[in-house]
């Protein structure tokens, strides 16, 4: 968990220009923008480095700070905290992508007892074996974002026939009239562009679908 502190020294960094790529940030500038002391800012740098949500370069004329990936996804996290607070209205994502291929590894893990137990339980359905695979535009990719600041179901991994499987998070969908559910690995970085669902049925053979069909998944949030 990120300290409250380091998120508001994070939060000063991409009011900079950090989300966009390298700012100059000395910890004396830092400093002033947090009224404290030029030893506690760079404590502060050093922390965000250590938990990966900068990346810090040395140049000729100072330091350059670029907000990572993690670091963004946090201050998402934090801007849909703040939505939620002060009455952000519910509605809906809508993700479009088209069908893919996988690498057919979907069919085994959704086939696993433990993974099939937890998914009846957070999401209402056992998972027909296998996932359908959707690869989303660019224009898609900033709602992509967007739904990762939602609150995603934890999968928890496990162990089984000697071997140890990863947790997966979830999050509960819909295509048509069909409940689904976006599944993310736990362990791995996963292409933002690649969307992987699962749903009680074969959704190729219960939607007639056919590589580079397109598909709209839509995701509620509150």
């Amino acid at each position: 968990m990120v300290l409250a502190e380091d998120l508001e020294s994070l939060k000063v960094i991409a009011l900079m220009g950090g989300c966009h790529g390298p700012v100059f940030v000395s910890s004396q500038v830092l400093a002033g923008a947090l009224a404290t002391s030029p030893q506690t800012a760079s404590r502060r740098l050093k922390a965000l480095e250590s938990q990966r949500l900068i990346t810090r370069t040395m140049n000729p004329d100072g330091q350059h700070i670029t907000v990572t990936k993690e670091g963004e996804d946090e201050l998402r996290r934090e801007y849909a905290e703040y939505c939620r607070l002060f009455g952000h209205e519910g509605g809906h994502y809508t993700l479009s992508g088209v069908v893919v291929s996988g690498l057919g590894e979907g069919r085994y893990y959704m086939s696993l007892e433990p993974y099939k137990k937890q998914f009846l339980r957070h999401l209402g359905f056992e998972p027909y074996p296998g996932t359908l695979n959707l690869r989303l535009a660019g224009s898609d990719i900033p709602t992509r974002k967007k739904i990762e600041t939602l609150t995603w179901i934890p999968i928890q991994g496990f162990s089984a026939e000697g071997r140890t499987f990863g947790g997966v998070r979830c999050l509960p969908c819909r295509i048509n009239d069909i409940s689904c559910g976006i599944v993310v690995p736990g362990r791995s970085h996963y292409p933002e562009d690649i969307v992987e669902v699962i749903a009680p049925v074969g959704l190729r053979d219960a939607l007639h679908l056919k590589e580079n069909d397109r598909v709209n998944v839509e995701v509620a949030y509150d």
